[in-house]
């Protein structure tokens, strides 16, 4: 009843009128005089003398650094800045000159305040990615500042920490709410950045395989925002009991809504911890063949070697068959049968197909490949070369192709002969073409 009677529209129009009045005031007081009006001309000439100054400085810095690694990385930062640096130092420059003249300085004093927050909510918020999140920190930056100055920040502070709303047995203030969001924010984006620096160390440490790199990374990100998250919710005054309701009806959702989610980020987890897959291998699934480029959360992609990137979903791999070409070992036999004629010299024809596996540049010598006799075929003699590769990811297709030309190339230097399908047609007698052609009629 109290908290109704406070906040009664008869109290808020009193309130309004009051805050009116010092700002009224204040204005009259502070600002429409000629001291304040001639220290604002001279805050806008020196603005417009940066603007210019502004504009010749950003080519002239381009020119000069354009080329340097580590301009290319402030570079956006650095234009945002250069405006209010020279404002900020001509400001600072009148405020000096005129203290030593003993004139007012009350709004070159407030306006190298205001150039300095400028500078620092700058700096800042460009170190966020979002640029929403970064639109609504200077909103709520710059509303702090400019109420903070006028005196009037610790009673818009008051009214926010007096109106509550009650949940149950929770009551929790507006201000609450807003101290909550901000420190989720801040929370979350610190441990992205700590789960991120987790993520380079584990890169460069030599002794952790692939998936538990991948795996580490990625617990460690999901432990630190549940952490970041559940720390934002007590900082706003409620009880952490109550969410165990509230898991529970997500829990049900889960179960009922989000069954393939759930179901390929168990599957992924499930690759992570039994290495049947890593970042790095060459696989084979469902006629996609590349390279695992990434395990992430729901899918795993695989780069093929004509540069598609395939999404597969973590399920798929874990109740589909997979090829995986350097599951335990990085070395890849080829099998490249062919067949020659009947009337070829066995003995130098093996030898050929070995030369020809031996002179390509991508397989490997030890273990040396060979060639076996397969068999005998309607037209000609089957041979099989084996040869061994060490480098799946480089493809194993264009290998092949690369030893069938030098065993073609070499099978015709030598005059050995490619059989095809050939048919006897035997000419019965006349006698036979009467007796069948008596038979037809």
């Amino acid at each position: 009843m109290e908290d109704a009677e406070m906040f009664s529209v008869d109290n808020l129009i009193a309130l309004a009128v009051e805050y009116y009045d010092i700002i009224v005031t204040w204005l009259q007081t502070n600002l429409f005089t000629i001291e304040s009006i001639t220290q604002l001309a001279v805050v806008g000439v020196l603005f417009v003398l940066s603007y210019m100054a502004n504009r010749s400085l950003s080519p002239f810095l381009d020119k000069v650094f354009g080329d340097r690694v580590f301009y290319q990385r402030i570079e956006k930062t650095a234009k945002a800045m250069y405006l209010p640096i020279i404002w900020w130092l001509l400001v600072f420059t009148a405020w000096q000159v005129a203290e030593q003249l003993n004139t007012p300085i009350i709004f070159l004093r407030m306006a190298w305040t205001l150039i300095s927050l400028w500078i620092a909510i700058n700096l800042f918020t460009n170190m966020i990615e979002s640029q929403t999140i970064s639109r609504a920190v200077r909103i709520v930056l710059w509303t702090g500042a400019i109420l903070n100055i006028f005196g009037l920040l610790t009673p818009f502070l008051n009214l926010l920490s007096e109106t509550t709303f009650t949940f149950g047995t929770t009551t929790i203030s507006i201000l609450g709410i807003i101290t909550g969001i901000a420190t989720m924010v801040v929370l979350i984006y610190a441990a992205l950045f700590v789960s991120g620096i987790i993520d380079a160390k584990l890169r460069d440490a030599p002794t952790v395989t692939p998936s538990a790199r991948v795996l580490l990374s990625k617990l460690s990100r999901i432990v630190l925002v549940v952490l970041a998250f559940l720390f934002a919710i007590s900082s706003m005054g409620i009880d952490l009991t109550a969410l165990a309701v509230f898991g529970g009806a997500i829990g049900v959702g889960l179960g009922f809504g989000l069954q393939k989610v759930v179901s390929n980020f168990i599957s992924g987890v499930i690759l992570l911890l039994d290495k049947s897959i890593k970042p790095g291998d060459v696989i084979e699934i469902s006629g996609t063949y590349g390279r695992i480029n990434k395990l992430a959360a729901r899918y795993t992609s695989v780069i093929s070697r004509d540069g598609r990137e395939h999404l597969v979903p973590n399920e798929d791999i874990i109740t589909q068959p997979v090829i995986n070409w350097t599951f335990s070992d990085k070395k890849v036999r080829r099998h490249l049968p062919v067949n020659v004629a009947y009337s070829s010299d066995l003995d130098q024809v093996m030898a050929l197909m070995m030369e020809a596996a031996i002179e390509t540049p991508r397989v490997i010598k030890n273990p040396e490949p060979r060639v076996l006799i397969k068999g005998f075929g309607d037209n000609g003699v089957d041979l099989e070369l084996r040869m061994w590769i060490r480098d799946s990811e480089n493809g194993v297709t264009n290998i092949a192709s690369d030893v069938y030309l030098a065993i073609w190339n070499k099978f015709n230097a030598a005059g050995v002969e490619f059989p095809f399908p050939q048919r006897d047609v035997h000419i019965v007698s006349s006698k036979g073409l009467s007796d069948a052609k008596e038979i037809l009629e």
